[in-house]
């Protein structure tokens, strides 16, 4: 009698821009060295497409348990035989585009966003960033990314997005890196039973030592009180959402 295969479980890392992920590629590759990959896709706004080249990369590395990408979009593709292990974080949204500027200020390169911020204060990086429409680095870029989870014609967006920071098996919260690790640890250990974090910080642009609150403050007397609260008003939900992602990781769920 014949035994079915055992189930093939891998972590798939959604590296949303200047979300710690940089910091948590390092710890997935200091336990599971060559058996994590990363590549980026171009489909983006096609998601059956996409869906079916994950699906493809995947397949395509079978000894590879840890995945990774910048351009990775929900929900996970199903793969039979495979158990996804999403792990995606979510960022203070106003600190996160400070963080964005001062990145791209000084990363080099011809892509918009680079050029922007080279040639501009963040007032103007801001400013010119939200005066196009599509361009959702500044407006609600973690919503953006969360609703496509489930399909449109299911919620609003922000419905949508915050049906996925519920649903997902794991959420961190780059604020909360430290309690966000453990609490991945924890999770990740049902399948990989020597899975380990190390304290790491890589691929900060920018001082995060003190407070949010003060770096927020900073931010206001630099950008004025017009711009900040414009930049606020086009936060609304990705503020919403960071504060349903932080109580959740604070209940411990």
């Amino acid at each position: 009698m014949s035994h079915p295969a055992p189930l093939r479980k891998i972590i798939l890392h959604y590296h949303l821009f200047k979300n710690a992920g940089t910091s948590v590629d390092q710890v997935l590759q200091q336990n599971f060295g060559s058996r994590w990959v990363t590549r980026e896709f171009q489909h983006r706004g096609n998601p059956a497409v996409h869906r079916k080249e994950v699906a493809e990369w995947i397949v395509a590395h079978p000894d590879a348990c840890a995945f990774s990408s910048h351009t990775l979009e929900l929900p996970p593709p199903q793969i039979d035989g495979v158990e996804i292990l999403p792990v995606i974080f979510i960022r203070h949204p106003i600190d996160r585009i400070v963080s964005a500027y001062s990145f791209e200020r000084r990363q080099g390169g011809d892509g918009f966003g680079s050029v922007l911020a080279r040639h501009t204060s963040l007032m103007g990086y801001i400013e010119v960033r939200l005066s196009l429409w599509r361009d959702r680095q500044c407006r609600d870029f973690h919503v953006d990314r969360f609703a496509p989870m489930f399909p449109a014609d299911s919620g609003t967006e922000l419905q949508r997005a915050s049906r996925a920071v519920a649903a997902l098996p794991f959420v961190g919260v780059v604020e909360e890196f430290a309690a966000s690790m453990a609490q991945l640890q924890r999770l990740l250990r049902h399948a990989f039973p020597d899975f380990a974090v190390h304290t790491v910080h890589a691929n900060a642009s920018r001082d995060v030592e003190a407070p949010l609150s003060q770096r927020l403050d900073k931010l206001k007397a630099e950008i004025g009180d017009a711009c900040f609260a414009d930049l606020l008003a086009n936060n609304r939900d990705d503020l919403l959402l960071h504060q349903q992602a932080l109580d959740r990781l604070k209940s411990g769920a």
